[in-house]
């Protein structure tokens, strides 16, 4: 059976999440959840990270080759000027 934990749910709706739990499943602050309603049980999910790291090297490999055909771009222009 899984271990639980009692807390206490702020004025705004927040509950923290116990540290033993958080290091357990790698969860850090930032980092984003999924909070869902199943069959009256409010569950708290991580979120797989893998599509979203997937974007971000997309875009930092989007970014890296505009650079590049700038710098081929302005180097063409300087041997021109030769």
């Amino acid at each position: 059976m899984t271990e639980a934990e009692v807390r206490k749910v702020g004025k705004r709706g927040q509950v923290t999440i116990p540290k033993s739990m958080r290091e357990k499943e790698d969860i850090e602050g930032g980092d984003k959840v999924e909070v869902l309603e199943k069959d009256g049980k409010i569950i708290i999910k991580q979120i797989d990270r893998t599509e979203e790291l997937k974007e971000a090297y997309q875009e930092m490999a989007k970014q890296s080759e505009e650079i590049s055909e700038e710098m081929l771009t302005a180097s063409k222009e300087a041997l021109d000027l030769q």
